[in-house]
């Protein structure tokens, strides 16, 4: 461990600004519905304020991977801290749709910044076994963050309390972390790798990167698409949205907090086929089932996306080592970006459905609930067409044999 840092401070602040990510996630779905009846939004516009998260999070996590070396940590945690809080306080005094595009967007910039900075700089603070232990508890706060939040914005709404007062909840951890970060001396940068960018390009040009960026997309709408729009389509299923949310995150906290060793014992291949075909039983039983079922179909749905972020990133470390930490950065950044892009389109859906069922004569909660259930139906497409790639990668990579892994390397990637 870096002896001038410290370290448990560090670590702290870093998982308090993963927090303030998931707080940012969970509560904005607890809100949706109220956020569309209060601005008179339709669906596809909270889609586009969805995808604004989705947007800037590839962005600044991309630019600041690149320049972490030059500017360090501590820049890009200013950056952070300046996004969320002026994000956050756009978003309370938001009076248009316009503002919370801009709001959410500011948000998925602090967002993205955390994981550019916090990632590498504990990965710089601890070595060896160490080093894995704490970031393997710095990622469980993504989930465990969400259950948190998904909770309090339950508790929120049901108390009657305005969406802006949730919003503010965000605020909590942001001044925590700001708190903890605030004078500390941060651990300098490793030098990784001799890699030139020629290369990692040309590694990122090979078809099974190019076959594996495109399965990203999926896998990333397959999980957060669901995720973010549960609090909407299921709030008329006889189920508590929010409840499903804290389940489905909890038990992916729990898988990857202490799954990590079972993981690396198999195939990479069959985990993500096998997550595949859960999610599709998942996604298929939320657009079905009503009621006590829906928490079924949460625990199918998380045993099936548990694993996905952080396989796939793996994947790419193991077996197209030569892309580097540019090629895994671009995979998590293709995730975010793909969510980004099919948030208005599941919003379009919604809308689309409303009309729909509504000229069949159905009206009201039974109303909502069709159409919610028809969007999802549609969703299943995105882990069913996952399962065919996954089988195509199976047998693709049965006789193939890994190439080298550079565990630092992968250490230094964002495992959402």
């Amino acid at each position: 461990m870096n002896q001038s840092v410290n370290a448990t401070r560090l670590f702290n602040a870093s998982c308090f600004a993963l927090i303030t990510t998931a707080f940012s996630f969970s509560i904005r779905a607890g809100i949706l519905a109220q956020l569309g009846t209060e601005l008179n939004l339709s669906a596809e516009q909270l889609g586009f304020i969805n995808s604004m998260w989705f947007l800037g999070f590839p962005i600044s996590m991309i630019i600041g991977g690149l320049v972490y070396n030059s500017v360090g940590p501590k820049l890009i945690m200013q950056v952070a801290f300046l996004c969320h809080t002026l994000g956050i306080l756009l978003t309370i005094y938001a009076g248009s749709y316009t503002t919370l595009l801009i709001s959410t967007l500011l948000i998925g910039i602090g967002n993205g910044c955390t994981e550019a900075a916090c990632n590498p700089m504990i990965a710089d603070t601890y070595t060896g076994n160490q080093m894995n232990k704490m970031l393997n508890r710095f990622h469980m706060w993504f989930p465990g963050g969400i259950v948190i939040g998904s909770l309090i914005s339950k508790f929120m709404t049901d108390a009657g309390l305005p969406w802006q007062a949730q919003i503010w909840v965000i605020m909590i951890p942001t001044l925590i972390y700001a708190f903890l970060f605030f004078g500390q001396t941060f651990p300098v940068s490793k030098v990784v790798g001799a890699t030139s960018l020629g290369n990692n390009f040309k590694a990122m040009l090979t078809p099974l990167y190019l076959f594996m960026f495109c399965c990203m997309a999926l896998t990333a709408i397959s999980e957060f698409g669901p995720q973010q729009w549960v609090g909407l389509i299921m709030s008329k299923s006889g189920a508590t949205p929010m409840y499903i949310l804290a389940l489905t995150t909890g038990l992916m906290a729990i898988g990857r907090y202490f799954g990590g060793p079972i993981i690396h014992r198999l195939d990479q291949t069959g985990v993500l086929l096998g997550g595949a075909i859960f999610a599709a039983i998942g996604i298929y039983l939320f657009s079905t089932q009503t009621g006590p079922m829906a928490y079924v179909a949460a625990v199918f749905f998380a045993i099936g996306v548990c694993y996905f972020w952080p396989t796939m990133v793996g994947f790419i470390a193991e077996r197209v080592p030569e892309s580097g930490a540019l090629g895994m950065s671009i995979i998590g950044g293709v995730g975010m970006f793909s969510t980004s892009i099919f948030n208005p389109i599941i919003g379009r859906w919604i809308d689309s459905e409303r009309a729909e069922k509504a000229t069949a004569g159905l009206t009201g909660d039974a109303l909502e609930l069709a159409a919610g259930q028809a969007t999802l139906a549609k969703m299943t497409t995105f882990p069913l067409i996952l399962i065919v790639a996954f089988t195509i990668l199976w047998f693709w990579m049965r006789n193939r044999k890994p190439g080298h892994v550079d565990e630092k390397l992968v250490a230094e990637q964002p495992q959402l």
